[in-house]
């Protein structure tokens, strides 16, 4: 039968991680967030009460349900404290090696009936459930950013995956009001192995001369009725998560059409990784952003 899910875990206390928790305790479940780091964790709860007040200023949340939501989210400082979640979520850095350690250590303390999730925007499922315990009990499930805005969910199995733990998944992210999309266990799923080429694809624009920054994220939105520009976008997104989907899509096809522009590489081995370090292709240190190229 497949799994109640009442006690949600979160790893990660970041954008996509505090905004996982965020839907998780407005639709009632009893959330507990991870981080290695105890100030992320601290950082990502003043996140979720701001970004809630929001909800309440427009009127898509009342003032009560924002008190009884942020009541539902706990402080998990160490691994052990989400030894009575149902489900766990990862939501950590977009690294293979860091998630395949985070899970190995999860499976030491969860319950064996507990189903495990990983929030990655591209790499196989499979293999990092196979870093598990508790394949059969491991599917993929990729939030969009930002998690309280976007409706869409992937829901990607691996091959080991059982229909419980897929029919479990799909009954939370319905409770959660997302819509979800199933997507096979290929490299970057459906939204990732569409958008971020045409991103990089943007950036080799800017990179050969085609168009300035301002230029190539004002034709897109304006020619393509984008709602915002591909480079825009990329700095949003985080530019080294970019690389790190791109790099996935390039490993995993093997096709030159996927290869990173060189320009992304620079920019993230400069450390301008978009807003989450105020430079990327904009420059958000001022005002208003400016764009750096």
């Amino acid at each position: 039968m497949p799994l109640e899910i009442k006690k949600v875990g979160v790893i990660g206390a970041g954008q996509m991680g505090n905004g996982i928790a965020h839907v998780c305790a407005l639709a009632g479940y009893d959330v507990f967030i991870h981080d290695a780091d105890p100030d992320r964790i601290r950082s990502g709860l003043a996140t979720i009460n701001g970004n809630m007040a929001k909800q309440v200023s427009k009127g898509t949340v009342t003032e009560e349900a924002r008190q009884v939501a942020l009541a539902r989210i706990a402080m998990a400082e160490r691994t052990e404290d989400l030894a009575d979640c149902d489900l766990v979520i990862e939501s950590a850095t977009e690294k293979e090696e860091v998630k395949r350690k985070i899970f190995t250590g999860l499976c030491q303390v969860l319950r064996p009936d507990a189903l495990l999730a990983s929030n990655t925007s591209s790499i196989s499922i499979t293999r990092l459930a196979a870093a598990t315990d508790r394949p059969e009990r491991f599917i993929g499930i990729h939030f969009m950013n930002p998690v309280p805005l976007m409706e869409l969910v992937e829901l990607v199995r691996g091959i080991a995956t059982d229909d419980d733990t897929f029919e479990s998944s799909k009954q939370f992210v319905t409770r959660l009001h997302k819509t979800y999309a199933v997507a096979e266990d290929f490299p970057a799923f459906i939204v990732n192995r569409i958008l971020l080429p045409m991103i990089n694809e943007a950036i080799y624009t800017l990179y050969e001369g085609v168009g300035s920054v301002d230029s190539i994220d004002r034709a897109m939105k304006l020619g393509a009725n984008h709602p915002m520009g591909p480079l825009q976008l990329a700095d949003f997104i985080g530019l080294d998560t970019c690389l790190a989907v791109m790099q996935v899509l390039h490993e995993g096809l093997a096709d030159s059409k996927y290869r990173p522009c060189p320009l992304l590489v620079k920019y993230v081995e400069a450390g301008w990784l978009g807003r989450k370090t105020q430079r990327g292709f904009y420059d958000y240190r001022g005002e208003k952003p400016v764009p750096t190229r």
